[in-house]
């Protein structure tokens, strides 16, 4: 693409060079350089990429995008400065060109919220696939282009990672795509100008304050997906959650519902559950599910509702949702030969804590011990540490906390704040063991038949983050291993 016509949908401060010049790729990344690139300098977080100028010209950029043009550059040889006021804003909008508008020939649906953003994406992935179409996925756990994985590391990725991403669905015939959208994305504009079919809102509770330093900042973030969200597009929000209605108070899309508790477009009730599954009303029909707990009864919801926006009959809807499985990492349960149930969760926020804890409770029904395993992750939001631990504490009858992803943090002090919100009595019942898979052994061990023991935290994650090196960790094989040693 010449970059004369890539450069038409961003406003431009100033051009020195040349215009009508191939461009071949474009970058964020200057080690991903090759020749005849345009690199796009932003200020991230981190760094600067307008330090990486250099470098990206002797690694072959022919152009570069940036907010300022470096002295000791500006006369280089055949390379094309484009000055604009906000590299980062425009980041998306030339990727979103440059890769041939991917959401002009896909319908693309976002998911956001603090919780369930990645069980509903990748249900509605199934669901349409079920359909028969090709569809595409964009989550925390993994990319799918159709049946192909693509590896993930972000739950959003980077503007051009994800339009690279949807072209690549679009040219592979791909005509739906579901993607989970992080209040970060919407913050730094990785999704600026993708065009949405629909958008899903789940539930706000606290999480990123790391980030986003407050909690009205992170609700801005998540509202902002709606504000920006085309008039021929649906909102769907959960009527349940306090900032439900706040979320589409400003949108121009078409607004549409979904409950547990109160009338609404799509609205829902549990009547039976059980540790394999439970059985829903849905808008006055009934189906049995694979899946446990309101939240997963609210997450069902959505899946329903956006099915049905989507144009699918709403008894085939339901005829498939009774066929999908939770996500990996999401309450997923592991039986032990000794009578007890293992419970895998990615719950690492307050609020998930509670709704898995309450989930459990509504199933056990006073019939067994719940012995909660639970950390922090380093790094990131201190406040919820004490918090989580008060909510294991309240809804258990054991707690151990341990090390979750320290990063750069160590592991005694993280667990230090976590013991911060308990009481003396919430002592009694709690142990503090730092070697993760130590603290899953002696769960285990204290379990007795028909007890739960919950492993919260790192779900569908593999690793331990320690000082920058991902040690491989997964919650799931520690408890299959520790099984096979009970049977002997």
């Amino acid at each position: 693409m010449l970059l004369s016509e890539l450069i038409k949908v961003v406003k431009t401060e100033e051009v020195i060079g040349q215009q009508d010049i191939e461009i071949t790729d474009i970058e964020i990344d200057s080690r991903a350089i090759r020749q005849g690139a345009l690199f796009i300098a932003m200020r991230g977080t981190q760094a600067d990429g307008h330090t990486y100028i250099p470098q990206a010209i002797k690694q072959g950029a022919v152009a570069v995008v940036c907010e300022e043009i470096p002295q000791e550059v500006i006369h280089a040889e055949g390379i094309t400065f484009v000055r604009v006021a906000d590299s980062e804003g425009a980041a998306g909008t030339l990727a979103t060109t440059f890769y041939g508008d991917p959401t002009r020939r896909i319908k693309l649906v976002g998911v956001t919220g603090t919780n369930g953003k990645t069980t509903i994406a990748t249900l509605l992935y199934h669901m349409f696939r079920k359909f028969g179409h090709k569809t595409g996925l964009i989550s925390t756990v993994c990319n799918y282009i159709d049946d192909t994985p693509v590896p993930t590391e972000h739950t959003t990725p980077d503007p051009i990672t994800l339009n690279r991403l949807l072209g690549q669905m679009a040219d592979k015939g791909c005509e739906y795509a579901f993607m989970e959208v992080s209040s970060h994305s919407v913050a730094q504009r990785r999704i600026s100008g993708l065009r949405f079919a629909g958008g899903i809102f789940t539930n706000l509770t606290r999480d990123h304050l790391d980030y986003h330093k407050t909690f009205d900042n992170y609700l801005k973030a998540k509202k902002k997906f709606f504000d920006d969200m085309p008039a021929e597009a649906f909102s769907l929000t959960n009527l349940d959650d306090r900032n439900g209605l706040v979320m589409i108070q400003n949108t121009r899309s078409k607004q549409y519902t979904y409950s547990l508790r109160t009338a609404a477009d799509f609205k829902g009730k549990i009547i039976e559950s059980h540790f394999e599954g439970m059985i829903l009303e849905m808008n006055g029909r009934e189906v049995a599910t694979h899946f446990i707990g309101k939240f997963n009864a609210s997450n069902l919801l959505a899946v329903l509702g956006a099915t049905v926006l989507l144009g699918k009959p709403m008894e085939d809807a339901l005829i498939i949702l009774s066929t999908l499985y939770p996500v990996s990492g999401r309450f997923e349960t592991v039986r032990s030969p000794k009578g007890y149930t293992a419970i895998v969760d990615y719950a690492h926020t307050p609020d998930a804590l509670v709704n898995v804890l309450t989930a459990i409770h509504g199933v056990l029904e006073g019939k067994g011990e719940v012995i909660t395993v639970a950390g922090a992750g380093g790094n990131r939001d201190k406040g919820k540490r004490p918090l989580m631990a008060k909510e294991a504490a309240r809804l258990s009858d054991r707690v151990i906390l341990t090390s979750d992803n320290p990063r750069f943090e160590e592991p005694k002090e993280i667990i230090k704040d976590m013991v911060a919100g308990l009481n003396a009595e919430d002592m009694k019942k709690t142990l503090c063991i730092t070697d993760r898979k130590e603290a899953i052994r002696t769960a285990c061990m204290m379990a007795q038949p028909g007890d739960v023991v919950l492993v919260a935290g790192k779900g569908h994650e593999n690793y331990q983050d320690v000082k920058g090196v991902k040690h491989h960790f997964d919650d799931k094989e520690v408890l299959q291993e520790i099984m096979i040693g009970e049977k002997q």
